[in-house]
């Protein structure tokens, strides 16, 4: 890539103002943090060689953001797709459950992880980022009606899971941690 110093600069700004969060938010989408160190590196190593595309964007974070979430949903789905080859050599025989045990969840992480992926990306955007509908739309490549709809059933199971209060303070203690 024939970038120029400049280019490099504002590169190195970016990355200083949003690896940080980068990461946080790889690490509420895929409940790994050792993962979400990698995976906002990796994404802002996309972003390098697209910088010229990047810095042209209406919203660069937002931009950072959604290959954040690519990136994630392809780990996610590949960890999944792991566990079924594991699962086909378990024993017949081994306990399955359901579901959560309820009583269990203590964390919001490890209710997130319940979620599809992306109704838990519209409530990490949206409750631990902050971020409006809008915002998190441009971020996912959804609409904002596609936001709504899956914060809204997303927040629902996470009550269930969690009991009312329990979701919302622990939706809302994510935003420091």
């Amino acid at each position: 890539m024939g970038a120029s110093a400049d280019d490099a600069r504002e590169f190195h700004d970016f990355f200083e103002r949003h690896y940080a969060e980068l990461a946080r938010f790889a690490h509420l989408l895929t409940g790994e943090a050792d993962a979400a160190d990698d995976l906002a590196a990796d994404a802002l190593l996309a972003l390098w060689h697209r910088w010229d595309r990047v810095r042209a964007a209406d919203h660069p974070s937002a931009y950072a953001r959604g290959v954040v979430a690519n990136l994630a949903r392809s780990r996610v789905r590949s960890a999944v797709r792991e566990r079924r080859r594991i699962a086909l050599f378990c024993s017949p025989h081994s306990p399955h459950t359901d579901g959560p045990d309820v009583p269990s969840v203590v964390d919001v992480q490890g209710a997130l992880r319940t979620l599809p992926f992306r109704k838990r990306a519209c409530v990490v955007l949206r409750h631990a980022f902050d971020l409006s509908e809008r915002d998190t739309a441009l971020t996912l490549g959804v609409s904002v009606g596609t936001v709504k709809s899956q914060t809204s059933k997303a927040m629902a199971q996470l009550e269930r899971l969690l009991g009312n209060r329990a979701a919302a303070h622990l939706v809302g203690e994510t935003r420091t941690g």
